[in-house]
């Protein structure tokens, strides 16, 4: 009898947390690395929210909560839903989890079960098909458009829906290519979707702040009211208000759901840190002038790296809509060997090399599911990002 899950044989450590590890381990050796694998804001976590999370530990709100949040943030929840995206929610549609992954987790291990289908555009990240595999799913990955920026198509989507799909995941403005979804494309994929009754929609809003160039973010249940009960809109605090380790992920969706992922949340993990939820309330609630200036930041940084990237012969980089990510693609430099002598046969050997000759630290395009790229998150400085930047250059004019 075999000790370990069959289940945990489904599933691979994540690529993004490996990288950074590995980043944070070799500048502990001494070694000058310039990590671009972390998707964190390099900025802080505003003063009023670390107030209120002080006044919270102050005030004794130090107990155990509810197990999917405290009404206090379930409220604030649905304020936000409704002022920013048109949606009408009351606290009993809300899920309060520990970080976004949790509420996609609870999801898909209170619906799921096997041979169940989940639709996934790549490049994805890198949690959603081994999410869907713990919980018994079969992920169905439809590859992104290189011309369209990696995005993909109604067509595409009408194709992969089988009578075994029982759901669609949908991220936009997208980690890890950053491309975002006009209404209109997402019109187009969400008319499709209402051909299929069956059909549930998981849509990953987290970087829903972070958007550039006058692009409009909406989501799925904004654009076809129609898809609202049957449609979980995730989002969280974690990229927007610079909170990654207060974990803090929340979802509103049809109250036989959001019961169904409490169950599941109330024999794991129970309650998100109470302390974290206070600190969220404030987010969400409080001052929001920050959040325009800190997106002007991250696109001088998009386009800083965009130019730099694509001025590198054999590397083509899209310019993305949002996010903090950019996904060059490297088929022109596919073949080539690397002045330490590593053949560039593939984007992990590409990632590796540029990791031990140049000393930045990147993740391949095969852990997002489309090859040959890269990801660079350009959530950290200008002056890491130009330095980045030319020791990527230096490396690639160095392939022969």
């Amino acid at each position: 009898m075999a000790f370990l899950s069959d289940t945990l044989a489904r599933v691979k450590p994540s690529p993004t947390v490996a990288v950074t590890q590995l980043a944070a381990e070799l500048k502990a050796q001494g070694r000058d690395v310039i990590g671009l694998g972390a998707g964190e804001p390099d900025f802080d976590t505003p003063d009023n929210i670390k107030a209120a999370a002080i006044a919270a530990i102050h005030a004794g709100k130090t107990k155990y909560t509810a197990p999917d949040g405290i009404i206090e943030l379930k409220q604030a929840i649905c304020d936000k839903f409704a002022r920013e995206n048109g949606l009408s929610y009351a606290p009993a549609q809300i899920s309060v989890s520990t970080g976004g992954k949790q509420v996609l987790y609870n999801a898909f291990m209170a619906t799921l079960n096997p041979g169940d289908e989940v639709v996934i555009p790549a490049p994805y990240w890198v949690s959603y098909p081994d999410i869907v595999k713990l919980g018994q799913g079969t992920p169905v990955i439809i590859d992104g458009q290189p011309k369209l920026g990696y995005k993909i198509t109604a067509d595409q989507v009408a194709a992969a829906i089988t009578p075994k799909t029982k759901w669609f995941l949908f991220n936009s403005p997208s980690n890890p290519t950053g491309a975002g979804y006009s209404r209109a494309e997402l019109k187009a994929i969400t008319d499709v979707l209402m051909k299929h009754p069956d059909v549930w929609v998981m849509t990953d809003d987290m970087y829903e702040h972070l958007a550039y160039d006058g692009f409009e973010f909406c989501t799925p249940a904004q654009v076809e009211p129609a898809l609202y009960d049957r449609t979980l809109t995730v989002n969280g605090v974690s990229k927007a208000y610079a909170m990654t380790g207060w974990r803090i992920g929340y979802a509103g969706g049809p109250v036989d759901l959001i019961t169904a992922m409490r169950k599941i949340q109330s024999q794991s993990t129970t309650n998100p840190c109470s302390i974290s939820q206070w600190a969220a309330v404030e987010a969400l609630n409080g001052p929001q002038d920050y959040l325009a200036p800190r997106a002007e930041v991250f696109k001088r940084r998009r386009d800083l790296v965009c130019e730099r990237l694509n001025a590198i012969p054999g590397i083509a980089c899209p310019v993305p809509e949002g996010a903090f990510y950019v996904y060059p693609s490297i088929a022109g430099l596919l073949g080539k060997t690397s002045p330490g002598g590593a053949l560039i046969a593939d984007d992990a050997a590409f990632a590796k090399a540029l990791l031990e000759e140049a000393g930045v630290a990147v993740v391949f395009g095969a852990a997002f599911g489309l090859s040959p790229n890269f990801r660079i998150s350009y959530a950290t400085s200008d002056a890491a990002l130009e330095e980045a930047c030319k020791r990527i250059a230096t490396f690639c004019t160095g392939l022969a």
